[in-house]
C-alpha cells in the first residue's frame, strides 16, 4: 500500500479528490517502479486536481506530470533498483498515473538518471517548470540570442517556470526584465537576478501590431493578449518562446512582427521532448542552477495539503515553486 492523491468521476460527470491508501496491485503496468521521495505541484497539476482544465483523460487518476525518486525494482539493465532517477512529462497525470504518490510505475524510457549535482528534492525544486524554463533558454540559444543582442523578457515571473527562467537567464548574463501581476514579489525576483520589474497590465490589453521595439529575447507563459503584445515589441531578429497558456490559448497577434522584423516565435513542448534534449536540459540545469537561489524559491507542503494549495496556485497565491514529500 502507498499514499496518493487520487481524482475520480462519478457517473453524473462530478469530479471528487481525496488523499488515502492505494494498493500496489492497482498500479499501471510499466517496467520500472520508482519509490517517490518528492514531486511538486505544477500549474497543469493544479488544473487537474481542481478540474479548471480538462488535463485528466481517464479515471481514477493520481496526477502529478512530475517526480524523483529511487528504481525499487526494474527489468531493464540500464536501470537497476538503486538508481536515482526523474520524470518529466509523457502523459504522466493526465493518462498514466503520475506522482503524487507514494510509489509510481512507469516505462522506463520516460526515466532520466538524476545528475549527481542534485537531490531528489533539488531535482522537484526544479522540477518540470525549472526543466521547461531550461528547454526555453536552450532554444533561444538555438536561434543564435546572446546577451550582447539586448534584454530578454520574462512573463509570469514570480511563478514556476518564471523564477526559474529569470534565475537562468541572470546567471549567463542576460539583462532580465521579469513581468508579474505581484508588485510584492520584486525583491524576491531580483534576488533572482532580474534587472527591471514591470507590471503585468503593461501588456495585458490588446496593443497596436508594432510596439516600440524593446526585447532581443522573451520567455512566454501567458499566451493570449500577452503573447501578441510581446511579439510587437520585439527587435529585430528577436525570438520568443511561448511555454504557457496562463492568459488564453487564443493568439491574437498580426504577421506584421514576423514579415517586418523577422521576429521568431518558437513553440516549447516539454512533454514530449526528445529524450536527448531532455538529457542535455538536466545536464545543463547541473551547471547553472543556484542552490541557495533554488532553495529561496521553494514551498515545501505535504501529500495531504495538495488539493488546497491547488486552489491557491491558480488564484496567484503560490510564490515559486511548490514541492511535494512523498508520505
Amino acid at each position: 500500500m502507498f499514499d496518493a492523491v487520487i481524482i475520480e468521476k462519478s457517473a453524473d460527470g462530478a469530479q471528487a479528490v481525496h488523499v488515502g491508501p492505494v494498493d500496489d496491485a492497482r498500479l499501471p503496468d510499466g517496467d520500472v517502479t520508482v519509490s517517490v521521495e518528492w514531486s511538486t505541484l505544477n500549474y497543469k497539476d493544479a488544473l487537474a486536481i481542481t478540474g479548471r482544465g480538462p488535463i485528466v483523460r481517464q479515471f481514477p487518476m493520481v496526477p502529478g506530470i512530475d517526480f524523483a525518486g529511487v528504481v525499487e525494482s526494474s527489468s531493464r539493465a540500464d536501470l537497476p533498483p538503486g538508481t536515482r532517477v526523474v520524470l518529466n512529462g509523457w502523459g504522466v497525470g493526465e493518462r498514466w498515473w503520475g506522482g503524487l504518490a507514494g510509489r509510481a510505475r512507469v516505462k522506463g524510457e520516460w526515466l532520466v538518471k538524476l545528475p549527481d549535482a542534485f537531490t531528489t528534492r533539488q531535482a522537484m525544486a526544479i522540477g518540470t517548470a525549472g526543466y521547461t524554463a531550461m528547454l526555453c533558454v536552450m532554444a533561444l540559444e538555438r536561434q543564435g540570442l546572446t546577451p550582447a543582442q539586448g534584454p530578454v523578457l520574462v512573463t509570469g515571473a514570480a511563478g514556476g517556470v518564471g523564477s526559474v527562467a529569470v534565475m537562468l537567464l541572470a546567471r549567463l548574463g542576460y539583462h532580465v526584465a521579469a513581468v508579474t501581476g505581484r508588485p510584492e514579489e520584486e525583491d524576491y525576483l531580483r534576488g533572482l537576478g532580474a534587472a527591471e520589474i514591470l507590471p503585468r497590465s503593461d501588456f495585458s490589453s490588446p496593443g497596436r501590431p508594432l510596439e516600440k521595439a524593446r526585447w532581443a529575447g522573451a520567455v512566454d507563459v501567458a499566451g493570449g493578449v500577452v503573447l501578441a503584445n510581446i511579439c510587437a515589441a520585439m527587435l529585430p531578429e528577436g525570438v520568443v518562446t511561448a511555454c504557457g497558456l496562463a492568459a488564453g490559448m487564443d493568439f491574437p497577434a498580426t504577421v506584421a512582427p514576423f514579415i517586418l522584423r523577422g521576429v521568431t516565435l518558437v513553440g516549447i513542448d516539454s512533454v514530449m521532448c526528445p529524450q536527448p534534449r531532455r538529457l542535455e536540459a538536466w545536464r545543463r540545469l547541473a551547471e547553472l542552477i543556484d542552490p541557495e537561489k533554488l532553495e529561496a524559491m521553494v514551498n515545501e507542503i505535504a501529500l495531504a495539503d495538495v488539493p488546497q494549495t491547488a486552489a491557491a496556485l491558480l488564484d496567484g497565491g503560490v510564490r515559486g515553486r511548490v514541492v511535494v514529500r512523498a508520505p
